[in-house]
């Protein structure tokens, strides 16, 4: 069994039909192998669209204002891969005379791009042979071949390149590179692999061994950091109090409601009646609403979000608040926000 014409045909049967899929456009490509980083599909698939719609070419996504772009990449997450799509366009039409690049040692050079969508984008638009890993892939070849080396170690990353390049069809890497991936998504799955009808299945290690549970294998992750975040949402006279986030944080300069965080989880009523609280808001306010407690998971963060609202008869505030201002709700509905304020708002609908 030729492992590379099995797949290709277990995806010619079964593939999905994805917009980008035929494609050949670099451009293309491209937007969907970013948008899809994190992101399941169904997901994705909507923003892709937007995208597209949006900024038809590289072109125009180089000349969009960077709120505009983080405000379609809305709900999606990780905000650093909006601003690496913004800037690598830029680079495109300053270094490259706008024309998207295909060959993979200068895709590496763009940013945000790594060696998993510089091979993708180059296999895919011209058949580069450069093998794909990504998690579909690693699971795969972990799998078939009963791989225990941890696929985010060093060794690992190494012997998985290699299995994945001894395998690569060189004469029609794109195919085999959207088969493999498209196996692993589909059939090889994490949860209830389909193993009875898979094609590899007379010759898969772990499904022999009784492995494919414990496979693939990933070190432990990293300690995971708990913050407590409060957010007063504060109205005054039809007006909204907002705030710009700096860039040394996580949501660099988008826009939420102002805060104050604590080590520990403490009582929204206590909080109102101690510093921090006093230090930045008269406190002679009117609370007219507690919110539950929300969890946002980022990475290596757990977000502990609480929503306090209060109508506040003073326009003026501490000057410890200098990216603060004042907004009607239409105004602060057109600016980028993080997710979680984001999906918040959709719950309350109106908050003035």
């Amino acid at each position: 069994m030729d492992f590379s014409d099995t797949i290709i045909n277990w995806y010619h049967h079964h593939k999905r039909e994805l917009p980008w899929r035929n494609s050949r456009n670099p451009y293309i490509i491209w937007l969907s192998e970013i948008i899809l980083q994190q992101t399941r599909v169904n997901q994705g698939l909507p923003y892709f669209y937007r995208f597209v719609e949006t900024y038809p070419s590289v072109r125009e996504l180089a000349n969009a204002p960077e709120n505009d772009v983080l405000r379609l990449w809305q709900g999606l997450g990780y905000y650093s891969r909006a601003r690496n799509m913004l800037k690598t366009a830029q680079m495109i039409m300053e270094k490259h005379q706008g024309i998207f690049p295909t060959e993979y040692d200068q895709l590496l050079q763009l940013k945000g791009i790594g060696s998993y969508t510089a091979a993708a984008i180059s296999s895919f638009c011209v058949d580069e042979p450069h093998a794909v890993l990504d998690g579909n892939v690693f699971r795969v070849l972990s799998r078939f071949f009963g791989i225990d080396i941890p696929i985010n170690s060093s060794t690992g990353k190494k012997i998985f390149s290699d299995t994945a390049y001894s395998l690569l069809n060189k004469e029609h890497a794109g195919l085999h590179n959207q088969a493999i991936m498209e196996f692993g998504a589909l059939e090889c799955k994490p949860q209830n692999p389909n193993c009875e009808q898979c094609p590899l299945s007379s010759q898969c290690v772990a499904l022999k061994n009784e492995l494919v549970k414990k496979l693939p294998v990933k070190t432990k992750k990293i300690s995971v950091k708990k913050r407590y975040i409060y957010y007063f949402v504060v109205t005054n006279n039809n007006r909204l109090l907002i705030n710009q986030r700096t860039d040394k944080d996580i949501w660099a300069n988008m826009y939420d409601f102002p805060s104050v965080e604590t080590e520990q989880p403490c009582n929204p009523e206590e909080l109102l009646t101690n510093n921090p609280f006093n230090s930045l808001f008269n406190p002679a306010i009117e609370v007219t609403h507690y919110s539950n407690v929300y969890r946002h998971q980022l990475t290596h963060q757990s977000l502990f979000i609480s929503f306090i609202h209060f109508h506040s008869p003073s326009n003026e505030f501490s000057p410890l608040a200098k990216q603060w201002q004042w907004c009607t709700e239409e105004e602060f509905n057109l600016l980028p926000k993080p997710k979680i304020i984001f999906e918040y708002l959709r719950v309350i609908h109106n908050l003035l």
